[in-house]
């Protein structure tokens, strides 16, 4: 018989740390989803063993706030069900579907916080299927989780505080970095000056990180328009455009990403609502101000929701655990839920001003070759879905998805979706929103042939 939980937790990154504490407070016992080994998620993700780094050495700036969010999840351990190496795959008749440990497990739950996180936004250009490719994520997680670096000579290009930040823990590491690639104009980042009323320690923390860049001599180059990697076998080095001038940098390997994008196949398996926002370029499910949505017992926290940042991730996940408690008819404070609000919303604000720093490259595709590849998993081109866009008068990017193939593969378009929709709606002259968003299907991730029935 499969088992039912009152609350469970899909997540342990900052959210979900946040929101297990929340639900442990008030006299529950939650179950706790981490596909993860130890909680921490992606931001404060530690070692797979411990190997002697300090958290300075892992997490810079922010080692008070992972020492201080490992240690409480830590501390919850007795009083949870925390499952790590587990991937929720599906929802269904508010039901979970896990496999851990090759089996294939079902839970059923009263009620389901998802703080499912974000995957970096990745957009092609010529090279970028060749190893030693990687996205910004990538570098942090080998850097974070295995103490090495993606290359011995490394590139990082793309745009978002998180290009300079993972730059700068390189650097620290004593790593070589050849270069730091800015898609954006310089002049975009004069809007930080305008964040810093809103969390100063923040903003200045991520100027410092440029300016010790370029104390360390690494090159920053700005309004960079990538044209090509050179190498047939791996990564032997990067051309770009920057302006009007063209360089050309010897390299092993690049790191890169346009910002966060958030994960929200869990959401729509769940049936959840979903709204376009216009600040990601992207759907989001749609909450109220304390993650709850539409959906019956169906909360959201973090990233998953909105890209905000580990700051909000903590605000978010307390505020959807207490939404849990005071929907279930237990007692909540009001005014504490009421601070954790209007937190939430001035993270909001915060995060609109990055975006103007960090700005999305739009006029990506006007340079990228069409024999450029855009869907890795299937390996069809920008070119081929282009034609299947005009050969088919295409408006509906599930409908491109199915007479194109592009984001049918292992990833589930989670590398492609973006750059597709770029393409169908530039192609089109159509608005974002016009052209719906790709559907979830189960199972969200690669599923092993071998899974069975537990117990069977």
């Amino acid at each position: 018989m499969n088992e039912t939980a009152s609350v469970v937790v899909v997540g342990a990154g900052p959210a979900g740390i946040c929101a297990a504490k929340a639900l442990v407070a008030a006299g529950l016992r939650p179950v706790v989803i981490d596909e993860g080994l130890r909680a921490g998620g992606q931001i404060y993700r530690r070692p797979l063993v411990d190997d002697g780094r300090s958290a300075t050495d892992l997490y810079g700036s922010e080692a008070a706030k992972a020492t201080r969010l490992h240690r409480e999840f830590d501390a919850l351990l007795p009083s949870i069900d925390y499952r790590p190496q587990t991937l929720v795959w599906n929802i269904a008749d508010n039901q979970l579907h896990l496999t851990a440990n090759g089996e294939h497990q079902r839970i059923g739950f009263q009620n389901l916080i998802l703080t499912t996180g974000a995957t970096d936004r990745v957009l092609p250009f010529p090279g970028w299927t060749l190893p030693g490719v990687y996205t910004l994520g990538a570098a942090q997680t080998a850097l974070k989780a295995q103490g090495c670096t993606i290359g011995k000579r490394v590139v990082f290009l793309g745009s978002g505080p998180l290009l300079y930040l993972v730059a700068w823990q390189y650097v620290k590491a004593g790593g070589d970095v050849a270069a730091v690639l800015d898609t954006a104009p310089f002049a975009a980042k004069l809007n930080l000056l305008s964040a810093i009323r809103f969390d100063p320690r923040l903003v200045l923390t991520g100027m410092s990180y440029a300016a010790r860049l370029v104390r360390r001599g690494v090159k920053l180059h700005y309004n960079v328009r990538p044209t090509g990697v050179d190498g047939s076998q791996h990564v032997e080095g990067l051309n770009f455009k920057s302006g009007a001038k063209t360089h050309s940098i010897a390299c092993d390997a690049v790191a890169y990403g346009f910002a966060l994008r958030a994960e929200t196949q869990l959401a729509d398996l769940a049936g959840c609502p979903f709204r376009f926002d216009d600040r990601d370029r992207t759907w989001l499910p749609a909450t109220d101000d304390a993650g709850r949505t539409s959906c019956k017992g169906i909360y959201l926290a973090g990233d998953g929701s909105g890209i905000a940042g580990a700051d909000a991730a903590e605000i978010s996940g307390e505020l959807a655990a207490l939404a849990v408690i005071q929907d279930s008819g237990m007692a909540a404070d009001p005014r504490r839920m009421s601070v954790l609000a209007g937190a939430r919303r001035r993270k909001a604000k915060l995060r609109d001003i990055l975006e103007k720093a960090f700005p999305f490259p739009q006029n990506w595709f006007d340079q990228i070759p069409g024999a450029t590849t855009l869907c890795r998993c299937e390996e069809i081109t920008v070119s081929s879905v282009i034609d299947t866009v005009h050969g088919n008068d295409l408006r509906e990017l599930n409908r491109l998805k199915a007479l194109s193939r592009a984001g049918m593969g292992r990833c589930q378009g989670r590398m492609c979706s973006a750059a597709m929709a770029e393409i169908l709606a530039s192609t089109q002259k159509l608005k974002l929103p016009e052209i719906g968003r790709l559907r979830a299907q189960a199972p969200i991730k690669p599923l092993p042939l071998s899974l069975h029935e537990a117990g069977s």
